[in-house]
Formats: structure tokens, sequence, C-alpha cells
């Protein structure tokens, strides 16, 4: 069995950004509009939303976008994200190249010296051909390619996957690329969700280490994950939802784009992760107290708060879980990956860290990471 690293982090975040200002003034000015066509009709009228909400709620100030063009648009909504032809490189996997590039120089190396390539992201922009086989043609690395997907924890799932290959022999050299455009599935009209998530792709490479360790990289020394049903984040749009309606030449996106219910999310999680994260670092004979740094899933200030309150016993500050969230928003599978590419040149040869990440399922990624 091989020794396992992560040799190189990648990171893409887009240029442009909504505040939680003016996304509430697109939001409210929807709602006014709404609810002038509902009044008389016997629909309940819709509640506006509000900065200090968005503030208590998720922690969230700011989101990057991949397209701007659209959202703010009260009579829109959405992205405006034009088509591209077959024989165009896609949206998503060019998102995801800007990533595995970056990574590809933080290693040292070149498409070519990868042997596979994972695209693990919380939405794929089709089934197939897999958007990882598309990224593996960009960037010119040989072998196999291939998608999957775990909700928020796809990224942690990929490295599962990657660093046990890798160390079994399969591989010699793994690509992780979690491309994030989760606002293209996102309802912007929806209270609940509205503010919650931004877009951003990351990449990880896994490797086999050498006889010499390579000082500022992680040894990947374990790996796991756990998942449960749940409904409580779910997203209905799929294919068979076409093949459901009298008409099949509109497919509806009311209802069956992300949602979530909220409340029981943050009860039902938190209580997984922290049970998570203390079970998991036992097996090793730790503690959290034994870990330098958590680069958790940037989801909810609140909720990471509680998870390490449950597993410390007290109140944790952010140089030993930093949060990218405020600035970003929710980024999926590639929040807790951000946290760790800009939360780990500080920390000294033999300190321990540990990425962990939730999502709907529910489900549950976790790596013990050693810095070399």
């Amino acid at each position: 069995m091989h020794r396992v690293m992560i040799s190189g982090i990648g990171v893409l975040i887009p240029e442009a950004s909504i505040t939680n200002e003016e996304l509430v003034a697109t939001f409210n000015t929807y709602v006014d509009a709404e609810n002038a066509r509902r009044e008389g009709s016997g629909e309940p009228p819709l509640a506006k939303s509000a900065e200090d909400f968005i503030a208590y709620a998720s922690g969230v100030k700011t989101r990057h976008v991949h397209t701007l063009d659209g959202i703010l648009d009260p009579e829109r909504m959405a992205p405006r994200i034009a088509p591209r032809g077959d024989d165009e490189l896609s949206v998503m996997a060019e998102f995801g190249v800007g990533s595995a590039l970056r990574a590809l120089d933080h290693a040292g190396l070149t498409g070519a010296d990868i042997d596979l390539v994972i695209c693990a992201a919380s939405h794929h922009q089709r089934p197939y051909p897999a958007i990882a086989i598309e990224i593996q043609q960009a960037i010119g690395a040989p072998g196999a390619g291939f998608d999957m997907g775990l909700g928020c924890s796809s990224a942690a799932a990929g490295l599962h996957v990657a660093a046990n290959l890798v160390r079994a022999g399969a591989q010699r050299r793994v690509l992780v690329v979690t491309p994030e455009i989760i606002t293209g599935h996102l309802d912007f009209r929806d209270r609940q969700t509205h503010f919650i998530f931004g877009d951003a792709s990351t990449a990880m490479i896994v490797e086999r280490m050498g006889e010499e360790p390579r000082p500022g990289r992680f040894e990947v020394i374990d790996t796991r994950g756990w998942t449960q049903f749940s409904n409580n984040i779910r997203t209905n749009f799929g294919f068979l939802l076409r093949d459901g309606l009298d008409d099949t030449s509109a497919i509806p996106t009311e209802g069956n784009l992300i949602k979530q219910v909220g409340n029981k999310v943050f009860k039902e999680v938190t209580v997984a992760g922290h049970r998570f994260i203390v079970d998991f670092l036992a097996e090793h004979g730790l503690t959290p107290d034994d870990i330098r740094r958590f680069w958790l899933h940037q989801a909810n200030a609140r909720m990471n708060a509680m998870i390490l309150k449950l597993s410390f016993g007290h109140d944790v500050g952010r140089d030993r879980a930093p949060m990218v969230l405020d600035r970003l928003g929710n980024t999926a599978a590639a929040g807790a990956v951000i946290a760790l590419k800009e939360n780990h040149e500080d920390m000294a040869a033999g300190d321990w860290g540990l990425l962990c990440a939730f999502g709907a399922g529910y489900s549950i990624g976790g790596a013990l990471l050693r810095m070399m």
C-alpha cells in the first residue's frame, strides 16, 4: 500500500459578485410584483427578504457568481448563460479546467502526468459525455475520467476515491475537479434559499508520496464517508420530470430546483457532523484538541460553530476553523477545499488537519491530513 499526498490545490473564483443588499433589492421587487398579481386571487402573499435575515440565517455577506447577467433582473432572476455547440468546450468543463490548471501549476505537473480525472460536483451540466472526460481532453491527460456526485460532500467523496485508488496502486496521480456553477440551479425566487449559494471551482491532485517529504504539502492519512437518506435538501430537476407532464415542451422549475427545510437540516446535520468528527478522529487515537485546523463545509457559520462547540466542549475561533462563507457564499462542494487552500501555509510540519464536508443525502465526507 502506498502513502498518499495532496500535491497541488487550485481554486478559481469568478470575478463578478453580488452583495446581500443587491440580492434583497431584486427579490423584494419581484415580491412586490408577484403580490400585486396575487391580490384578490386567494393566493397567500409572499414575504420579503432582508439583509439582517440573511446574515443571521447563513452568515453570508456577498457571493461570487459565474455569470452575473440575468440574476439581478426581477423579471428573470437566473443567470443568462448562452448554450454552446457540441464541439465547443462546455461551460462546466471550462470552469473546471481553470482550477485544474492552477492545481497542476501548484504541483509542478502537466496534464500529461495525470492518469485519472474525477469531476466530483454537486451538479453536472449533463449526464454524458462525462464532464471529467472533457476536462481530461482539454488538459491533455492520458488514462481515464469519470463524473461523480454526492451533493456538497462531492469533493470530499472524490478525494476519498482518489486517495484509495492511489493507495492501492490502481492509479499514480488523480485529479479531482469540482466546478460548482450552483447559481444555475438555484431558485432565486425562493426566500429560503435565494441568498445561500455562490460559484467557484476547485481542483486537487492526489498522488503517491516519494521517499522524500514535500514541505508544505499534505499527506492523506485516511478518508471516510457517511450517508443517511433525507429529503430535507433536495432537487427534483431531472430528465424524468419531462415524462410526467402532459405538455412536454415546457418543464416547470418552480418546486423542482434546490429546496431545503433549513431548521431540520441545521439540527440534524449539526448532530451528525459532530458525531462523525469525534468518531473519525478517535479511530486514529486523536481528539479535536489534537487538530491544528478544521476546514469545514462552508454552508452556515452558526452550524459550523455549533458542530465544533459540541466536538470541543467550548467555542472555537476562526483561526482553528477558518471561514470563507461570508464573502463567497456556500460554494457547495468547493467550499471546504477553498478554506484549505487559503488557510494552511502557516501550519508546521507534523500538524494535523481535518477537511470535512456535509451535504444533501445526508452525506458527510472527511479527510485526515498531516502537514509534511
